[in-house]
């Protein structure tokens, strides 16, 4: 692993592929421009609609998001992450599923989100993602010589250390979490949850993010984030329209705090 720039991309998607993956691909030009070697999409960047819809159109939209994905890692000469797209299961459901690509247009890894988002919130929605998704049950990590180890994860996902301390155990250095994180439990809790998934297993965390309205009352806090192993955001995108955070993965500050605080080795239970 060696010193890189990283971009976490936020995006206003919706339910138009076309004009998502133009959306797309301007902000990977804009982060490839400015020297990132991996350039991360939020959670939906592919299609941000309604759950019946995405599931019609599920096939479509996974043949198409992996056709782009591909093509702009190739393009750019990038690693290129797509944080969340749904791929049908075959049997009527889709799962939620990040990809990661390499410069070549080669697929190197493929994460299943793990826990679904079923909740009723304090502001009268009400999200039931279990409806149309069926949950993964892999724990997923990737090893890359330029990178380091990657951990993969998707949004509600950020909620469950127990994933995180998984993915550190299997030798992650940097977490990525693409997010499609509503406005109204993002303005208290996305922050936090990112920080302290950076904190407790000294890691960096790369979390993409969806921002602003997207259709009919569905609204994203935004805030797509890189935050270094001691909890210090490094890049915050912001909360009110599309952009990019970008900062610089060090493997010498990762292992540097990890020898200060050692938290990973004064673990007493599993």
């Amino acid at each position: 692993m060696q010193s890189y720039l990283a971009a976490a991309l936020q995006m206003t998607s919706t339910p138009d592929l076309a004009g998502n993956f133009q959306q797309a691909e301007e902000w990977i030009d804009f982060a490839a421009r400015r020297g990132c070697e991996l350039v991360t999409l939020p959670e939906n960047f592919a299609f941000m609609g309604p759950e019946e819809e995405k599931v019609r159109l599920a096939p479509e939209i996974a043949q198409r998001a992996e056709e782009f994905l591909a093509k702009m890692a190739q393009r750019y000469q990038v690693f290129v992450l797509g944080g969340g797209y749904p791929v049908p299961d075959g049997e009527g459901k889709v799962y939620n599923t990040a990809a990661l690509y390499s410069p070549e247009g080669r697929e190197l890894a493929r994460y299943r989100k793990i826990h679904l988002f079923d909740v009723n919130l304090p502001d009268g929605n009400t999200y039931r993602e279990s409806n149309t998704v069926v949950s993964g049950n892999e724990v997923v990590v990737y090893q890359e010589e330029r990178l380091g180890t990657l951990g993969l994860s998707v949004c509600y996902d950020v909620r469950f250390p127990e994933l995180y301390r998984s993915l550190v155990d299997r030798g992650a250095e940097v977490l990525l979490i693409p997010a499609a994180f509503t406005a109204y439990t993002g303005r208290d809790h996305w922050q936090v949850l990112l920080q302290c998934r950076a904190i407790e297993n000294t890691c960096y965390v790369i979390a993409p993010a969806q921002v602003g309205t997207h259709y009919a009352r569905r609204q994203c806090h935004g805030h797509a984030m890189i935050v270094d192993p001691w909890g210090t955001i490094l890049a915050d995108a912001g909360g009110e329209k599309p952009g990019a955070a970008i900062a610089e993965i060090d493997p010498e500050r990762l292992q540097l705090i990890r020898r200060q605080m050692p938290s990973l080795q004064h673990r007493r239970l599993a």
